[in-house]
């Protein structure tokens, strides 16, 4: 008899364990799934507003040279795609993370790339290329926890 409650209660042990460490398996599992998700869309939005911060700048200097020309039109319709990409990413940065720092950042990052066309001068445009920069940065600065 004792033989046989000892065996049922180590069943029993040995099945609580192994629920345990299965949960804590699938925990894990989820936590880097997310991490590598996380990861991936973090960097393809700082790369997206990279290039949408090129295209701004490249709107930019085409208009200064001549608003009429073909090249202006072309990178006019170049930018308007690069800016389409890269909502696209803030929008998968904002499903993938409830951190509101890290969503004001990417929204930041997006709308000073926005604004790198609309300088009134070659200085102007220094600045707000620059400020486009640093605010990807900011943006990487601020996600990189959540990867780690």
């Amino acid at each position: 008899m004792v033989a046989v409650a000892g065996t049922l209660l180590g069943a029993v042990i040995t099945h609580a364990f192994q629920r345990v460490e299965s949960r804590r398996g699938e925990a894990f599992a989820r936590a880097e799934s997310l991490r590598q998700e996380r990861l991936t869309t973090f960097s393809a939005f700082a790369g997206a507003v990279e290039d949408y911060r090129r295209g701004q700048a490249e709107r930019w200097f085409r208009l200064q040279e001549d608003p009429a020309a073909e090249a202006y039109a072309e990178a006019r319709d170049e930018a308007h795609r690069l800016r389409t990409v890269a909502r696209q990413a803030l929008y998968r940065v904002e499903l993938l993370t409830a951190d509101r720092e890290v969503i004001a950042a990417a929204e930041h990052a997006y709308a000073c790339a926005r604004d790198v066309s609309h300088a009134r001068d070659r200085g102007e445009r220094n600045e707000r290329d620059a400020r486009a920069r640093s605010a990807v940065e900011a943006f990487v600065a601020r996600a990189s926890p959540l990867v780690r």
